[in-house]
């Protein structure tokens, strides 16, 4: 919650957590606000320092199974982060994405998402 975009557009939403702690198998459902629907995200594959993948089921306000996945590199000291997200369009998202672009639409929460997460894990240098 901390980093993640859509927390901020829904401070009142419900999570609940299911499984293991960490690791494959572990989910984590929502149900908030109209901003923030309903789903939830199951990690199906998790390596040390290298990816996180999972699938992230939406329920409301559209239903859409995709696969999303945090990839790290380490590039010059610091670790590189990519999220990226990929499904299979049904006939109605393809209708929409016809009318809609869907990089923009959620390209930017990605972005900030990203700039929050490294808020979070990047520590200030102290001064002096």
């Amino acid at each position: 919650e901390a980093w993640s975009p859509w927390a901020r557009l829904d401070p009142h939403a419900k999570s609940t957590f299911e499984g293991p702690a960490a690791g494959t198998g572990a989910s984590m459902a929502w149900a908030g606000n109209k901003n923030v629907g309903e789903g939830r995200m199951t990690i199906i594959e998790s390596r040390l320092d290298e990816l996180v993948r999972f699938k992230l089921e939406f329920f409301k306000p559209f239903k859409a199974v995709n696969t999303a996945e945090f990839t790290f590199q380490l590039q010059d000291g610091q670790t590189a982060v990519t999220w990226s997200m990929s499904g299979t369009n049904n006939f109605m998202a393809k209708a929409v994405n016809l009318v809609v672009n869907c990089d923009k639409m959620v390209g930017g929460q990605f972005e900030q998402g990203l700039a929050n997460l490294r808020a979070v894990v990047v520590k200030p240098q102290p001064k002096g």
